[in-house]
């Protein structure tokens, strides 16, 4: 399995890999909408022998009121049904982590299952003062809503609400 950076080529294969992996074709739909839209941008494939069958997003969010925060969003990630469970999330999100906190990073968020993201040190993003309007909203519980420091005192003196990019509003 070899992780690498989409390219223009993989764009029919990312959009397959979302529409298999969710119930409903907004997730296809934002990749297509952020893809070439944001800056910096991380998006990662899994390659298995020329086969696409996973695939995540980094895209940079916004905390208002904090110009120098440098935090990127993890959403969505995907993979194909018959992949799950066998490591492809993981290989994605330690390598989408990496390039991110090369991208100058200094955290990331996620919007996520509580049981998965911890065993990367993902922490609820309410420890730091940080929130999103999924959570405000009564969408999503607390503790879903996650961050990662990457680079070591990012976080000190920062707290508010997120914004994504307008592209996440269709979700």
């Amino acid at each position: 399995m070899l992780i690498r950076n989409e390219t223009p080529a993989d764009e029919a294969a990312v959009r397959t890999v979302n529409l298999a992996a969710f119930d409903t074709p907004a997730e296809a739909q934002l990749v297509d909408a952020l893809r070439g839209a944001t800056f910096p941008y991380v998006s990662l494939v899994a390659d298995d022998k020329g086969q696409i069958v996973g695939h995540i997003l980094f895209t940079p969010v916004l905390l208002p009121g904090h110009p120098r925060a440098r935090l990127m969003g993890l959403a969505p990630m995907a993979v194909l049904p018959d992949y799950q469970r066998s490591g492809v999330g993981t290989a994605l999100i330690a390598e989408g982590l990496r390039q991110s906190r090369e991208a100058g990073a200094g955290a990331v968020v996620v919007l996520g299952h509580p049981d998965y993201y911890p065993r990367f040190g993902f922490v609820p993003a309410s420890r730091h003062g940080i929130g999103c309007d999924y959570v405000a909203a009564g969408d999503a519980p607390d503790e879903a809503f996650m961050i990662l420091e990457l680079q070591p005192g990012h976080l000190e003196g920062l707290g508010g609400r997120v914004e994504y990019h307008a592209a996440f509003a269709a979700l």
